[in-house]
């Protein structure tokens, strides 16, 4: 397996893919892997011919006072996870590498990133699609993986490749999950034993949501605030958002009427944690 930490080096690899025909996937993280990041690498595994791990903590997307500097890293771990599930490349570059002191340009996908997470992190998704893009013009990857814990990013980066017609596939793979439901996360490391109990909370909240949409309840003002008392049965929790909202333009709605998603983000101690569930509705026959 390859170590690439310069964008050029990473390309001549590419190219010389290319030329073969390959067909080449890439799993974009910013490190710490967990078992979820290793399910995206088993997922899209089958269906490449040559597979790019990227690792990269992309200031970009921390806005001030963000956890950037405490955020986790152990590259070495990292190596050895991704070469056991056998990836061809890891691409490592250092930030100087992607933004260098003359750098100007930005993308943003708007509407779709004011919303949810976008509210509180107004900055954030702009720097996600930034480096998004410029790692898929470095891979030229053919198909990319991504989680749905993150569902808002998958959604906007689907927007983003429609929009600027790149010829990507994108593959959105399920939340894995800890045997109690927490969604797994690199910022779960930051919880210490105790706030590890209570962090389950949120998807305790989203399941009550869904469990009364089941029972009939279509109200998503009801929902929204039966998620919040579940929430707040649970010490020393601060509640970010709890929402319902239409899966396909994260816009709230009055009544679950068409796919909706539950979505919730909460502090706990020093970490910020997200989570969802897609609620598919089954259209009404004519």
């Amino acid at each position: 397996m390859d170590i690439y930490r310069n964008i050029n080096e990473l390309r001549s690899s590419v190219n010389a893919w290319k030329k073969q025909n390959l067909r080449i996937g890439f799993v974009p993280t910013m490190g710490f892997l967990h078992t979820g990041h290793l399910a995206l690498i088993d997922a899209i595994k089958p269906k490449c011919d040559k597979l790019i791990v990227s690792i990269f903590v992309n200031p970009k997307q921390f806005g001030p006072g963000e956890d950037i500097e405490r955020y986790p890293r152990n590259f070495e771990r990292d190596q050895q996870s991704i070469e056991a599930h056998h990836a061809d490349a890891i691409f490592y570059p250092a930030v100087e590498e992607m933004y260098p002191d003359d750098y100007y340009t930005y993308v943003q996908v708007e509407e779709l990133g004011a919303v949810l997470c976008g509210r509180s992190r107004p900055t954030h998704f702009r720097g996600v699609t930034t480096v998004v893009t410029k790692l898929f013009m470095a891979t030229k990857c053919d198909i990319a993986v991504f989680g749905q814990k993150d569902y808002q990013q998958a959604l906007i980066i689907q927007q983003m490749i429609k929009d600027l017609n790149f010829d990507i596939e994108v593959m959105i793979c399920p939340t894995l999950r800890e045997e109690d439901g927490l969604a797994m996360s690199s910022r779960n490391s930051y919880l210490s034993e105790e706030e590890r109990q209570r962090a389950v909370c949120l998807y305790r909240a989203l399941k009550r949501a869904e469990d009364l949409y089941a029972n009939g309840e279509k109200h998503a003002a009801l929902l929204r605030e039966e998620m919040k008392n579940e929430v707040l049965t649970v010490p020393e929790i601060r509640i970010d958002y709890l929402e319902v909202v239409d899966a396909l333009t994260l816009q709230s709605i009055d009544i679950i009427e068409r796919k909706t998603l539950l979505a919730g983000a909460i502090w706990l101690g020093k970490a910020r944690l997200i989570d969802n569930i897609v609620i598919d509705v089954e259209p009404i026959d004519a």
